[in-house]
């Protein structure tokens, strides 16, 4: 029985029709419409079955080799409207079915496919960027740049017309390094739903993404202080709000920054608690993820005293510009001065000296000039910043 079998299989391969179904339609010469202005918008097919009476060997090949046999459309001579077609059997490479005549197509159904042909349109669409993925903890994804930034998406009104959105999605996850890549593009319509079935074409089927990932630091802000009007940096009690703010950047240039200086603060200037609005500096390298672009500071002193003193001993600098005389209007000026309160009460206002700095005298009249206050005494400063008139004459 063996060997009868493997006679009748091998030798005589009887021939018997079997049903090929769902087998896919392709449209070929599409082009041709293109340069007409034309495109598919329809089939009324996607797939049709065939009934093939082949040998047992054809048989088993196409069962085989399934996916590889298709039907083909001509479409380069279809105008636009509705069009009936026949089609082309396109056998597999391993299934010489066309030379063959052994190979018969018994049925087709259905017979031939209508194609609608429409005019071609065409809409141009930014092209967005998605992360679906993540980002590292301690990292931040920077904005990305897309090659090229804009898609062409040509075929029939009705089509295109679903299409909202072009995007590039990224799905990584734990980025912690640039990505830089091609992705593909996905259609999505109003809703933010993808477009699978849409019978369009793209002038480009992937873009070029760079998305710098960086990391993200948080970094103190702090001031400089310079001691005067008798108080040091352990005198003076300083809020800084914010007290950090979030940055940016290469993890090289964050490696080693610690913190972040607003600038300084003259003690000599402040009386008893004042508030200053600083700018925050960042180097271009960094970026400013809080966006907060200043920050308060309040600077109160503590624990000294202050004294007014009225001082009389007011003398001109020695760099008065030649041709002029210089007599003084102001004959007492009050000065503030601040220090424990043992040495203010051993302070003589003889022991202030107000010197009138007037190298920039340039006109006759009379107007104030700024001053210098000396304080020959430890442990006391002057406070503020002071001026006299003065009369200018040549």
């Amino acid at each position: 029985a063996f060997v009868f079998w493997y006679y009748v299989r091998e030798e005589l391969d009887p021939a018997q029709p079997t049903w090929f179904r769902d087998v896919e339609v392709e449209v070929v010469n599409s082009s041709v419409l293109t340069r007409q202005g034309l495109t598919v918008s329809q089939l009324s097919q996607d797939t049709v079955d065939l009934y093939i009476e082949a040998p047992a060997s054809i048989r088993e090949a196409l069962f085989r080799n399934r996916t590889e046999l298709t039907v083909t459309v001509d479409v380069s001579r279809c105008v636009e409207g509705e069009n009936k077609l026949s089609y082309n059997i396109s056998w597999p490479e391993s299934v010489n079915a066309e030379n063959n005549n052994s190979v018969v197509i018994r049925e087709r159904s259905p017979d031939v496919i209508t194609v609608t042909v429409d005019k071609l349109y065409t809409q141009t669409f930014d092209v967005e960027f998605q992360l679906k993925g993540s980002v590292a903890k301690g990292y931040q994804a920077g904005t990305a740049v897309l090659s090229p930034e804009t898609v062409t998406v040509s075929g029939s009104v009705d089509q295109v017309s679903q299409v909202a959105k072009v995007v590039a999605i990224l799905e990584e996850e734990d980025l912690d390094e640039r990505f830089a890549g091609d992705l593909p593009l996905t259609l999505l319509d109003g809703d933010g739903k993808e477009l699978t079935d849409l019978e369009v074409t793209l002038d480009t089927e992937s873009v070029y993404v760079v998305l710098p990932v960086v990391v993200v630091k948080e970094i103190p802000l702090t001031v400089n202080v310079i001691p005067g009007g008798g108080a040091t940096e352990d005198d003076a009690q300083i809020k800084i709000e914010p007290r950090t703010i979030t940055v940016s950047g290469a993890e090289e240039d964050l490696a080693d920054l610690t913190e972040i200086s607003l600038g300084s603060v003259d003690l000599s200037k402040i009386l008893g608690t004042t508030s200053l609005t600083m700018n925050i500096a960042l180097d271009p390298s960094l970026e400013n993820v809080s966006g907060i672009t200043s920050a308060v500071v309040t600077v109160s002193v503590e624990g000294l005293a202050t004294r007014s003193i009225d001082v009389d001993n007011i003398t001109p600098s020695s760099n008065i510009p030649s041709g002029y005389e210089v007599t003084f209007a102001t004959q007492v000026k009050t000065v503030t001065v601040r220090g424990s309160q043992e040495a203010l009460d051993a302070l003589d206002a003889s022991q202030i000296r107000i010197v009138a700095d007037l190298s920039d005298i340039a006109s006759v009249g009379t107007y104030p000039v700024p001053v210098k206050v000396y304080v020959d005494a430890d442990g006391v400063g002057v406070v503020g910043e002071y001026s006299i008139v003065v009369n200018v004459s040549r």
